[in-house]
């Protein structure tokens, strides 16, 4: 018995060291990394007006009020206060004809210049990207010049958004 207690080491325990250096190694690649992405990672804002809060008094009646209506199956273009008639865009195999909505928001414009609100009422089933097409086309319009290089036009940048009226 004597043996075993002499041999019997000492075991000693001592605090191990946490090495923070693979951590460091982790950020000094990965912080320029996010940086660098950083760039490719842009967000898009579509800016949208509320509608104006009703009141009581009389409508000017000579005041266009521009209406974008998308249906499943058509594009209608009014007025609420009725000073043109409508316009329907029927919906082609490709979708919608966002092309002849430009041309006749063209002629609307040409007719009213200074208008720049429009509110885009859509049924319930409508997609985001049918919506997007169409705020784009209500928006501004690309007009190519004599040299080939193409300008930006606004047509009705106030954009409203709301439902569809129930036919």
């Amino acid at each position: 018995m004597l043996n075993k207690r002499r041999f019997r080491r000492r075991i000693t325990k001592q605090d191990a060291e946490l090495s923070v250096t693979p951590f460091m190694n982790l950020m000094v690649i990965l912080v320029p990394f996010l940086l660098i992405m950083l760039v490719f990672a842009k967000i898009t804002v579509l800016e949208l007006q509320l509608p104006a809060a009703s009141d009581n008094s009389l409508p000017d009646q000579k005041r266009l009020v521009l209406e974008v209506i998308i249906k499943e199956d058509r594009l209608i273009v009014q007025d609420k206060n009725n000073n043109f008639r409508g316009y329907q865009i029927d919906k082609t195999e490709d979708g919608y004809d966002v092309l002849k909505l430009s041309e006749t928001l063209q002629a609307v414009k040409y007719k009213y210049p200074d208008n720049v609100a429009a509110s885009i009422l859509l049924e319930p089933d409508i997609g985001y990207e049918s919506l997007v097409l169409v705020m784009d086309a209500v928006r501004a319009i690309d007009l190519e010049d004599d040299t080939g290089k193409f300008t930006r036009s606004e047509l009705f940048p106030e954009i409203s958004l709301g439902d569809a009226p129930v036919s």
